[in-house]
């Protein structure tokens, strides 16, 4: 459920009106205001914390990234970002069939591919059908760039794993499950009937990409980036800026018959200190900020229940997220952690609301239950999750499984190095530290903590480098099969010199993916759901992996932001979200 705060506390607003800064330098005041109250112009400043790793549409593994290529990517389908329910995207229309295996998409005959080098004369063309073709079967291809087709085509469409196998083997195929009826017309056609295809079709990897982008540019495509979205890249400076610019030529209309987008341009920066990103906000200088740093979430939120004033200086929007934070066991590349007894010893070792109500300050929830975390929607869905039986802190239950396991006491343990990713503020070493005193403490186990900027660290935990790491996951739609998929065993290569691209604990229980991939049949949601708790009470046994906590999504915005509401997946579309000049401010 999205909530809308407005800061009333005094001490906050003290730390937004202390340092005597003004706000200067504002591109947003060149607005004007539009039929229906909305209002055009105005450059829309953001900030990541951590530097992308690749806006290639089938390279897209990180929340980062993500942001980022969503304003300049469509798919056929998108999540509406209020409620995450399913709209329109280049497809208009679509058809289902009976036995819910075929799908027809009729597309829009207005989606231009963004002027580019790459086309003839600098100027781009219509999207079709064979575009889509030719992206789907990029997906559906053998590439070390491509870490979607797991999740997204893989045991789904008709052909998609032959034809991965053949380009891996080096061979010419075609998806033969994927079908251009003409330009304006594509079907695609299922193995069986799938509850979750239409979610899938909104994930990056199902975004639309000319072929003379992919033949121009290759691997530089990461920052070379045509699209047919609301916003086109002008400029990237990896680990600095990202400018985007308004594409003149979208298709998008509101409800009134104004043009889409609203905003002139997005300005992406990528400032790594929280604090110091808090203070660009405080003087005016970001338009929004994600996630409040640990330090000063209560400065923040303590006086919130109370407030009366609504005269404040910005607002906060929250919603409850679909993002699990976890550490991950590696259970092939440490023999110690092939023993199921250790792992759960790790478990019962943790306490997670201490680390909740203290370490994180209530930022979070203790993750009470498993890698899906509690959801009222999924619950009313039929998502048993008081079923579901999750690791309590017993620190005596821990001792005497690592016993069991052949340590006791923690003698004769290898010590241990977790990996961690830098970012965010003071969150992922705060939380580390106090596991790495627990698991002392309790265990007798000694861990250093090895901190490593975000992309080097998805590069280590994929390759299997690192054997005990930290991790969250956010899920890629609402539905809890998006986080049981990370411990499909059909996701896990062959050997360890190639990356595990979604199961990154190497994890395979053939229980589990029997179960999981049964759930993926069934055509009933409630048995549906059913079985996928079937399926996380196989995981929680078998533990490969450690829950802390489940996040809760914040973002601080100036007063004058409008339609860019937080939701679950933090999912950021901006193609309606406009500014309001400040001298029209006071009158909304």
């Amino acid at each position: 459920m999205n909530k809308l705060f407005f800061i009333a506390s005094a001490t906050a607003l003290a730390l937004f009106t202390s340092c005597g800064e003004t706000k200067n330098d504002n591109p947003n005041s060149n607005t004007s205001e539009l039929t229906g109250g909305v209002y055009k112009g105005g450059i829309l400043r953001v900030n990541e914390v951590e530097a992308f790793k690749s806006l290639m549409p089938i390279s897209i593994n990180e929340i980062n990234s993500f942001h980022i290529a969503t304003q300049v990517y469509e798919g056929l389908v998108k999540f509406n970002q209020t409620d995450l329910s399913i709209m329109p995207g280049i497809a208009k229309t679509w058809d289902i069939s009976d036995d819910k295996t075929e799908y027809v998409f009729h597309l829009r005959s207005n989606a231009k591919f963004h002027n580019d080098a790459c086309f003839a004369n600098s100027q781009g063309r219509m999207a079709n059908a064979n575009d889509f073709k030719f992206c789907f079967e990029r997906l559906c291809s053998s590439d070390a760039n491509n870490n979607q087709f797991d999740i997204t085509f893989k045991d789904r469409v008709e052909g998609a794993n032959e034809h991965f196998e053949a380009t891996k083997a080096g061979k010419a195929s075609s998806v033969k499950g994927v079908t251009v009826v003409n330009d304006s017309t594509l079907k695609i056609k299922l193995l069986h009937a799938d509850a979750s295809f239409l979610n899938v079709l909104c994930m990056p990897g199902c975004y639309v990409y000319p072929k003379e982008a992919v033949a121009k540019y290759a691997n530089d495509m990461r920052v070379r980036c045509v699209g047919t979205g609301p916003f086109f890249v002008e400029t990237v400076k990896e680990g600095e800026v990202v400018i985007m610019k308004k594409n003149a030529d979208y298709w998008g209309v509101d409800k009134d018959n104004n043009k889409l987008p609203y905003l002139d341009g997005i300005k992406w920066s990528f400032i790594r200190d929280k604090k110091s990103e808090i203070l660009e906000f405080k003087s005016g200088r970001l338009d929004m900020v994600y996630r409040i740093p640990v330090e000063m979430f209560h400065e923040f939120m303590g006086d919130l229940e109370n407030a009366k004033n609504r005269n404040s200086e910005f607002e906060i929007v929250s919603a409850t997220a679909l993002n699990t934070n976890f550490y991950g066991f590696n259970v092939q590349a440490n023999p110690a952690f092939a023993k199921k007894e250790v792992r759960q010893a790790f478990n019962y070792a943790i306490d997670r609301h201490k680390i909740a109500d203290f370490t994180i300050q209530g930022e979070g929830t203790a993750a009470d239950y498993g890698m899906v975390p509690y959801t009222e929607g999924f619950e009313k869905a039929g998502y048993n999750f008081k079923s579901l039986k999750g690791y309590t802190y017993d620190p005596e239950k821990a001792k005497e499984l690592m016993k069991q396991a052949g340590y006791p006491g923690g003698k004769g343990f290898p010590e241990l190095t977790l990996e961690i990713n830098s970012g965010g503020g003071d969150r992922n070493i705060l939380i580390a530290e106090v596991v790495q005193t627990m698991l002392k403490n309790n265990l007798g186990v000694t861990i250093t903590i090895n901190t490593v900027p975000f992309p080097e660290h998805i590069e280590n935990v994929q390759t299997g480098k690192s054997d005990f790491f930290r991790y969250a996951w956010i899920s890629d739609y609402p539905d809890p099969e998006s986080f049981l998929t990370l411990f499909y065993g059909k996701h896990v290569p062959a050997t360890m010199s190639e990356k595990s691209y979604i199961n990154y604990f190497r994890y395979k229980n053939p229980r589990f993916d029997s179960i999981f991939m049964a759930a993926r049949l069934e055509p009933d949601n409630a048995k549906r759901y059913a079985m996928l708790t079937e399926a996380e009470a196989i995981v929680l046994e078998d533990a490969p992996f450690i829950p802390i906590f489940y996040d809760e999504n914040f973002r601080l915005l100036q007063k004058n932001v409008r339609n860019l509401p937080e939701n679950g997946m933090n999912l950021m579309d901006m193609t309606t979200t406009y500014l309001i000049p400040p001298d029209k401010l006071a009158k909304k």
